[in-house]
């Protein structure tokens, strides 16, 4: 079984925010993959399905983003997953706008919802897939404001250029591996300056 999460916060007034990608992530890979989000287990979202011969489960967490593992780690044991049968979407400040990263295991870079995977799955070798929001904060207080805010309107097209890019990518993990997904689209996402 290969399970793909993507992190962010139930409810209407958090749709479409930086915070949210992942969600948008899933959404996007299960059109791309011709399956609907249909399900409710184990506070989540989720839907099951066969693709190439591999049991797939595409998960959104609806415990809000720092509980993520709360609902994300009962599915994977009750599935069999080990940790690199596991792929989390998530939003990055630190990456800027625009730019995907795909990592075997590491860090949780202070994301919340990484952080709560890290904790309930009890390792941090689970794969990453994380999405560049830029960090225009202008003091940390305002952190949460930031990616709890939705996107400029001029940020738009980079916003759905690396959805549309992140979805293929989390596509390319499930059918080639990490390896692959890390060469092709990390080198393709590098900022200037930047080393993946």
């Amino acid at each position: 079984m290969k399970l793909i999460a993507g992190l962010g916060n139930p409810g209407e007034q958090y749709r479409n925010t930086r915070h949210n990608l992942g969600f948008v992530v899933i959404d996007r890979l299960a059109a791309l993959l011709n399956v609907e989000i249909s399900a409710t287990r184990d506070k989540a979202h989720t839907v099951r399905f066969q693709h190439r011969g591999t049991s797939v489960m595409l998960v959104k967490p609806q415990t809000f983003m720092n509980l993520s593992g709360q609902a994300v780690a009962p599915l994977a044991r009750r599935a069999g997953c080990l940790p690199e049968d596991i792929l989390a979407v998530s939003d990055d400040r630190h990456l800027p706008l625009g730019v995907l990263r795909l990592r075997a295991g590491g860090g949780t870079g202070g994301h919340n919802g990484l952080k709560s995977l890290v904790a309930d799955l009890g390792s941090q070798e689970f794969h990453r897939l994380r999405l560049g929001i830029g960090n225009h904060a202008e003091a940390p207080d305002r952190l949460s404001n930031y990616v709890l805010g939705k996107f400029a309107p001029w940020e738009i097209s980079d916003v759905e250029k690396m959805v549309r890019e992140a979805a293929e990518a989390a596509r390319c993990w499930l059918e080639e591996g990490i390896e692959t997904a890390m060469n092709r689209y990390n080198r393709r996402n590098d900022a200037p300056g930047e080393k993946s």
